[in-house]
């Protein structure tokens, strides 16, 4: 017997996610760190001075790309949204082309108040997100698909447009 196929909660550059994937990846880097900075606590002052630290196993390099969702936006297109959601919704962060954390905390900031999205001001891209942000592409920039909270080729598509416009 086959077991059903779980439906990811967006899809990122065309490849399916669950939604716990990224939070996954950030726990694991949280222990790796937090495994590392106690030990380092524990060796004690002569002993840790005797020998240079080892550099930890996992970079913020490594798990910074896993907070960037542009949903299928360039980095112009992104830039573009980044400038309107700085002019209205209280971002502050760099207009970098990158659509990171603190970018969809500001989206979600408008999502919460016109198009009914009820979660977390968290900047995590999961599904309850994509719905409200398919709820505003739906009523002016033409998606057409349904509110399902998957981030398919309709919604970036209608996303672009909404960046393209902003």
């Amino acid at each position: 017997m086959r077991r059903p196929r779980q439906v990811p909660s967006y899809d990122p550059e065309g490849e399916h996610m669950r939604p716990n994937t990224v939070m996954r990846a950030l726990v694991g880097v949280t222990a790796v760190a937090g495994i590392a900075a106690g030990s380092l606590t524990d060796a004690g002052a002569a002993f840790a001075a005797s020998a240079p630290a080892s550099p930890p196993a996992v970079s913020s390099e490594a798990a910074h790309p896993l907070a960037v969702v542009n949903l299928g936006l360039n980095a112009k297109q992104a830039k573009k949204v980044q400038g309107w959601l700085k002019k209205y919704w209280g971002y502050r962060g760099a207009i970098d082309g990158q659509l990171g954390t603190n970018s969809w905390k500001a989206f979600q900031r408008n999502l919460k108040a016109h198009w009914g999205y009820k979660g977390k001001i968290d900047g995590a891209v999961g599904r309850e997100t994509v719905k409200a942000l398919q709820r505003l592409l739906k009523n002016s920039w033409g998606y057409k698909g349904k509110i399902d909270g998957i981030a398919g080729a309709g919604t970036k598509a209608a996303f672009k447009r909404f960046a393209n416009a902003a």
